[in-house]
């Protein structure tokens, strides 16, 4: 959970949070750390892109941000619970997720929001959202008009 927040999905970097008892496992034989290929390895870029990242972060309003992002995704999205195809539509913080009731055709929907100007990529019957937390009120109505847009217009999507 703690990877590509720490750079804002800039560069590769993660953290491992555990419990001393296993942190002493993971260290007692050779090299002595946990490896994991680059993200895992210190690299002293992505580490300032990381600082600089939380430095911007804590000197934002992000709290009143996320608040923002939750309202409006719930006032978007929250009118497709009543569609035949929809199984839920839930919203926590920054983050907005429409289930489907089938598995979505994931070529045959990314075009159509292509086509509308944004990038959403679903997942098996999920169509989600975690827009940055400074993203404008024009920027997200534009994600959750187009998730819309294709759920009552768009052409089929289901695989």
């Amino acid at each position: 959970c703690l990877g590509k927040a720490l750079t804002g999905g800039y560069m590769t970097l993660a953290a491992t949070l555990t419990t001393s008892k296993v942190a002493a496992a993971i260290s007692s034989r050779e090299p002595k750390v946990f490896m994991h290929g680059p993200t895992f390895m210190g690299n002293p870029l992505a580490c300032s892109c990381a600082l600089e990242s939380i430095r911007l972060l804590m000197r934002s309003d992000w709290r009143g941000q996320v608040f923002s992002i939750e309202n409006t995704l719930k006032e978007d999205l929250f009118e497709l619970k009543n569609l035949h195809t929809v199984k839920d539509v839930r919203v926590l913080g920054a983050i907005g997720v429409v289930q489907l009731m089938e598995n979505i055709d994931i070529e045959k929907i990314i075009p159509q929001f292509v086509d509308r100007g944004v990038w959403i990529r679903p997942f098996k019957d999920l169509i989600y959202v975690m827009p940055p937390y400074i993203i404008t009120k024009e920027e997200l109505s534009a994600l959750t008009y187009s998730i819309k847009d294709i759920l009552l217009n768009g052409r089929p999507i289901f695989q």
